[in-house]
């Protein structure tokens, strides 16, 4: 999160554990397992860096268009469930 955003965050608790080629298209053919963590910002703040242009926070309903070969919308949804329910259970592949 330092390197791409510029914030200094503490892991809170894991959301999911995910088969990247279950979830997201399109398939690679090697496996990547993709682990989704909710964090709490603790310090930093934003620098415009080669990878990440901008950054900004965004309602469910206004998540702007993903590079759905990295995250799509259903797994953001996951997020903010998840964030929502004290008592979530983790999913794992």
């Amino acid at each position: 999160v330092k390197e791409e955003a510029g914030l200094d965050v503490k892991a809170v608790r894991l959301i999911a554990l995910q088969d990247r080629n279950l979830h997201n298209v399109p398939p690679y053919a090697y496996n990547v397992c993709k682990a989704f963590v909710l964090c709490e910002v603790t310090g930093g703040s934003f620098q415009s860096n080669i990878e990440t242009t901008e950054s900004s926070y965004f309602s469910l309903d206004e998540i702007p268009a993903l590079a759905e070969e990295k995250n799509n919308k259903e797994q953001i949804a996951m997020c903010f469930a998840a964030y929502q329910d004290e008592n979530w259970k983790v999913p794992f592949d």
